[in-house]
């Protein structure tokens, strides 16, 4: 891993797989309550196959601030200067537990749904200091002194994380990767209440609503 870059690694596809079971197992549940008959409702066989899910992960990236801190002590006589790379985690989740109809568009004679998401968040940074390297520069650097290096690095690490994880990239990535769960696991258990044409369009607040 590059330091300072960005990446998303296995650790990023894991939350599709709990997402894709959850979704379809909910999906089910909500056919059997909803669709048996005529095909039933197919907004309220998608609402509760997605309500069911509250919050939900849908990305994560790894991410490598590189941040530095400098210390004077004794009047400016001792100096001393921390760099340090800590790698962080982010995970972005999508607020399920917003969704209400209204997020729900049904066109009958295509089979087309259109779902509605509320925008893709970032949580807090989840520094893995344990993995952390450290660069001291300096001719007598006290514990103190490296304490105090530490505490600002890590808090400036966390800033640092905070503000790569809303990035352009990374937030479409985590758009993609919802987009595209939502669309695979919403079309399973419309198709198993008889639309075997449907097709799913996820669009976020602020989208444009397709033609």
């Amino acid at each position: 891993m590059v330091a300072g870059g960005l990446t998303s690694t296995p650790a990023a596809r894991a939350p599709w797989l709990a997402f894709a079971a959850a979704l379809a197992l909910a999906g089910w549940l909500g056919w059997q309550a909803y669709g048996p008959e005529d095909l039933g409702d197919p907004l309220a066989t998608s609402l509760v196959a997605l309500e069911k899910q509250n919050r939900l992960t849908v990305f994560s990236a790894q991410l490598s601030p590189v941040v530095a801190s400098d210390d004077e002590r004794l009047l400016g006589m001792l100096k001393s200067r921390q760099i340090a790379v800590i790698p962080a985690r982010v995970d972005y989740a999508v607020d399920f537990s917003k969704l209400g109809r209204e997020r729900l568009a049904w066109d009958g004679q295509a089979q087309r749904l259109t779902v509605t998401l509320p925008p893709v968040r970032p949580g807090r940074p989840n520094l893995d200091e344990g993995r952390a390297q450290y660069l001291r520069e300096g001719v007598w650097i006290t514990n103190a002194a490296q304490a105090q290096l530490t505490r600002a690095n890590t808090r400036l690490a966390e800033r640092q994380a905070a503000d790569q994880a809303n990035s352009p990239v990374l937030l479409d990535l985590a758009r993609d990767a919802a987009r595209k769960a939502v669309q695979q696991n919403l079309t399973i258990p419309l198709q198993m209440a008889g639309y075997d044409r449907v097709s799913v369009t996820v669009r976020f607040d602020g989208e444009p609503t397709p033609p």
